[in-house]
């Protein structure tokens, strides 16, 4: 299949920015059957690279000595290429998954659970630790665990319907603030974000997206946020509808974990 260009869009997309003439990143807004609204960024496989960072706080590093690339707030050179950039999962301390950055594991990985997974060359995967991941031969170098899979091999969990298997939410609301990762046939990436949805919800999105297999990320309105850039080191803008932090927030620094996406 050839290369989606900006002449050759996706119909139901929006172009957001280019990298080579071609369109790096596109989105689109869907309401599920319940009627919220989650907001689908996704990063085109070849045209962006993904880098891991660690809050201020969370995940504690240990004293680990971190690349610029991987610390609390986005580097100067990040900043020239970047695409976007959206929150990673739950704080360590829930026992939700582990964490390995720049080859630390600053919290052990754990089989079955749904990964988000950076090689050495920058390219991100989303699947389940230990079955499919990693890749034969793959040069892991950063994971983000969250949970068990959200959808898997096309379909939500299972679970799905079960709202406290995803997660404490601020309030006891069912319907809240939540954000989702996956990854589709092509190898892109879909980052989904919504101020008020169930997790039925996510991943409905996430499957309407084409995903494959996908991963919960962080919930609650403190914490779902998401950026995305018109061209490549441009300024941020945010990208998740009626999110709470600014469009700077992981320029300035976060006190959570977040990931990085930049042209290659």
């Amino acid at each position: 299949m050839p290369p989606t260009t900006t002449t050759t869009e996706q119909p139901g997309w929006s172009p957001v920015s280019t990298v080579g003439g071609a369109i790096a990143v596109d989105e689109r807004s869907v309401v599920t059957p319940s009627g919220a609204q989650v907001q689908l960024v996704r990063f085109r496989a070849g045209r962006a690279h993904f880098d891991l960072h660690v809050g201020s706080l969370d995940p504690p590093s240990g004293g680990v000595a971190l690349a610029a690339d991987a610390q609390s707030a986005l580097s100067p050179s990040e900043q020239g290429t970047l695409l976007g950039a959206f929150n990673g999962g739950f704080e360590s301390s829930t026992g939700a998954g582990g964490f390995e950055v720049d080859g630390h594991v600053l919290v052990p990985l754990v089989a079955g659970r749904a990964s988000f997974v950076i090689d050495a060359s920058g390219v991100a995967h989303v699947g389940v630790w230990g079955s499919g991941l990693p890749l034969p031969g793959e040069q892991v170098v950063s994971v983000r665990q969250n949970l068990g899979p959200l959808v898997l091999g096309g379909a939500p969990s299972p679970d799905v319907g079960s709202v406290t298997a995803w997660g404490a939410t601020l309030g006891g609301g069912s319907a809240v603030a939540r954000s989702a990762v996956g990854e589709d046939a092509a190898g892109d990436i879909v980052y989904a974000g919504s101020m008020s949805a169930l997790p039925a919800d996510m991943a409905a999105a996430l499957v309407d997206a084409g995903v494959t297999t996908g991963m919960e990320l962080d919930i609650n309105p403190e914490w779902v946020q998401a950026v995305v850039t018109p061209a490549p080191g441009g300024s941020p803008v945010a990208a998740v509808p009626g999110q709470n932090r600014p469009a700077d927030q992981y320029v300035v620094g976060w006190t959570r974990d977040f990931v990085a996406v930049v042209a290659p």
